[in-house]
């Protein structure tokens, strides 16, 4: 309350003294308003205009929410120091994204002013350490959002921190802390039960033991990424499907040890499911796929690279039972034919939603395919890299239908015919080429 009243007699004083007509015209509570919706740059090129200004476009309240990424080689830690003791306790988000030379100084004298953070970005500062996250469990319990991408000093001693401190947590990212294992993610599902999102690519130290005690603690979860995971298996799955039935996100790419059980599992449990990534899970067959369209219905995006064993069978399935599929990857998928992508063309789904078609590295896929695809009306982008069958001719017949379509294909020079006669070739094949 003092400091309120201290603002306010400050502010009227400066207006006193600058007769600017704007400021005789509008109300210094309003002007605080319009301010309040300016960028960073802006406020500062504002401050520079007057004292008045100056006092406005530093004003607390104006930097609740500070994105400091476009000047991310030039942030360091006296610039945080300075926004600390600018914004104190009205700083509800900040970005540091990508500021490599912020370090944990500067990090705890922020977590020590600005207790009411809610939302803190520190994807890739580097210089970070389990210093920063016990000054943030210290002093910032209200903290909701944290993301510590590629913060490759952060151990499991950050994660038992947050579960002790910061029990509002509700999205967290760890993504390519390679020291964090099974005991940090326990310890962080015991404390902050309220996750929702638990974002861990490339931690391949987080277990089937670690993502069964999130399940368990944590039931409102909705947003789950374990891409390169490579120790998870079905019993996690079965976990996380049996007690976090809200799931609409969930990566599971490159953890090929799963198998059809995954897939059955999560048809029988989570039926709000509307992103599923498994590329590389290659022991995925069409019997997982077909559970998966009978049951999961608002099913959006869909990402099967390198499903390798699945056939027309699953697209069957999809077709029929997916009507709201936008976005659908069959890189690598080498037993699709043009009759999966016909199933698929003609289905309500494609005609009404699909808009990404990912075909790389098909090789039965012919121009035959791209003809079924003619009537998906909202079709923006298709992929055919690899795909030796399809011809420019095909692509041009697309096009003529779908002018608006990007696609992105590659035909690889021709290939000189061997010689035929006994005498030996005078060029090798890369000077016949250049």
């Amino acid at each position: 309350m003092i400091h309120n009243t201290r603002h306010k007699i400050e502010l009227s004083r400066v207006f006193i003294e600058d007769d600017a007509l704007i400021n005789k015209k509008l109300p210094k509570e309003l002007l605080l308003r319009i301010f309040s919706y300016l960028d960073v740059v802006s406020l500062c090129r504002c401050a520079q205009v007057s004292r008045s200004w100056n006092v406005l476009a530093l004003d607390g309240s104006n930097w609740q929410r500070i994105d400091l990424f476009d000047f991310q080689t030039d942030v360091e830690g006296p610039v945080i120091e300075n926004i600390s003791r600018r914004c104190g306790g009205f700083l509800r988000k900040l970005s540091l994204r990508g500021c490599k030379s912020v370090g944990d100084v500067s990090m705890t004298f922020l977590a020590s002013s600005c207790c009411n953070i809610e939302d803190l970005n520190l994807n890739g500062c580097k210089q970070i350490s389990d210093n920063t996250c016990h000054a943030l469990s210290k002093n910032c319990p209200k903290l909701q959002r944290l993301d510590l991408t590629s913060c490759c000093a952060i151990t499991d001693l950050s994660l038992k921190a947050l579960s002790d401190g910061c029990p509002q947590l509700t999205h967290i990212n760890i993504s390519w802390c390679e020291n964090i294992t099974e005991n940090g993610v326990e310890a962080l599902a015991k404390g902050c039960k309220k996750l929702k999102s638990f974002i861990s690519k490339g931690c391949i130290q987080v277990t089937d033991k670690a993502i069964g005690c999130l399940a368990e603690n944590c039931h409102n979860l909705e947003v789950i990424n374990l891409l390169g995971c490579i120790s998870i298996e079905d019993e996690a799955v079965t976990k996380l499907a049996e007690n976090c039935m809200r799931l609409h996100y969930l990566c599971l790419s490159g953890c090929s040890h799963l198998t059809d059980t995954s897939l059955i599992v999560l048809a029988q449990q989570c039926h709000m499911l509307s992103t599923l990534e498994v590329a590389g899970c290659s022991q995925f067959t069409d019997t997982g796929f077909q559970a998966l369209a009978r049951s999961c219905r608002v099913l959006e995006k869909m990402d099967l690279e390198e499903c390798v064993l699945i056939t027309d069978t699953t697209l069957i399935h999809l077709a029929m039972g997916c009507p709201r599929l936008e976005k659908l990857s069959l890189s690598h998928c080498e037993l699709i034919t043009d009759d999966g992508i016909r199933q698929l063309g003609t289905s309500p789904c494609a005609a009404e939603h699909l808009t990404v078609l990912e075909l790389d590295n098909c090789p039965l896929i012919t121009d035959a395919s791209l003809e079924h695809l003619i009537s998906c009306h909202n079709l923006q982008r298709i992929e055919l890299y690899d795909c030796q069958l399809i011809t420019r001719a095909g692509i041009r017949r697309l096009r003529n239908h779908l002018p608006n379509i990007k696609v992105h294909a590659y035909f690889a020079p021709v290939t000189p015919p061997p010689s035929t006669g006994g005498s030996r070739q005078r060029y090798c094949r890369c000077c016949v080429l250049l």
